[in-house]
C-alpha cells in the first residue's frame, strides 16, 4: 500500500476505472452471446439484438477495451451469422 497521498488517490482510481471496465467488457460479451443464441434458434428480435451487439463492440472498442481490428472482426462474424 502506498504512503503518498497521490499514490493512494491513484491507485483508487484505478481500481474504480479497472472495475468499470470489467463491467463494460462483460456486457459486450453478454450481448455477443445472447445474439448468437438468437440467430442459432432464428429468434424474430434477431436485428434488435444485432444492433445492440455492435453498439457494445463499437463502445468497447472506442474506449479502448479492445483493439480496433478485433472490434470489425467480431462485427464481421455477427454480420455473418446474421445472414446466414
Amino acid at each position: 500500500m502506498p504512503n503518498i497521498k497521490s499514490a493512494i488517490k491513484r491507485t483508487k482510481t484505478s481500481e474504480a476505472r479497472k472495475a468499470k471496465n470489467i463491467q463494460q467488457k462483460s456486457a459486450m460479451r453478454t450481448a455477443v452471446k445472447v445474439f448468437e443464441t438468437a440467430a442459432e434458434t432464428n429468434a424474430e428480435n434477431k436485428t434488435e439484438l444485432l444492433s445492440n451487439a455492435i453498439r457494445k463492440v463499437d463502445k468497447a472498442a472506442q474506449k479502448g477495451l479492445i483493439h480496433k481490428n478485433n472490434a470489425n472482426r467480431k462485427k464481421a462474424s455477427l454480420m455473418k451469422k446474421a445472414n446466414a
